[in-house]
């Protein structure tokens, strides 16, 4: 039997827009928009934004969060121990959140996927250079 928190990490999907409009550095709240990119429902989005936030807190001061807090998380975030594992695996998947030594980390491996696709794109498809980018 396989336990929900041993479940295996794969990729995830991110909604990407074409619309200017739909920016996520031009709305109010783009740490919420970015989310709503990754979850369904709102209420995810918004939990998956706290708990990224509490990652972010605690690595700044040190004092990394460690995965066998999972219960304390999961009950500060309202969240069942399934939906909470579901949301981490989501984000470990989209490279936005790491697990090394025990310790959830922000990770920059989205970042540096989303520059990877961008430049491909921008110099192999579209043809610019990549300095111009």
């Amino acid at each position: 039997m396989v336990l929900v928190k041993d479940a295996r990490r794969t990729a995830t999907t991110i909604v990407v827009r074409s619309d200017s409009k739909s920016r996520i550095s031009a709305t109010k709240d783009p740490y919420l928009a970015l989310m709503l990119r990754l979850f369904r429902s709102e209420r995810t989005a918004a939990k998956a934004r706290q708990f990224l936030s509490l990652v972010e807190e605690r690595q700044k001061v040190g004092r990394p969060l460690r995965s066998e807090e999972w219960e304390e998380v999961m009950e500060e975030l309202e969240l069942s121990r399934s939906s909470f594992y579901s949301m981490r695996n989501k984000l470990l998947g989209a490279g936005m959140l790491s697990v090394s030594g025990g310790e959830y980390r922000i990770s920059g491996v989205f970042s540096k996927d989303l520059y990877d696709m961008a430049r491909w794109w921008w110099t192999a498809v579209c043809g610019y250079d990549a300095e111009s980018l």
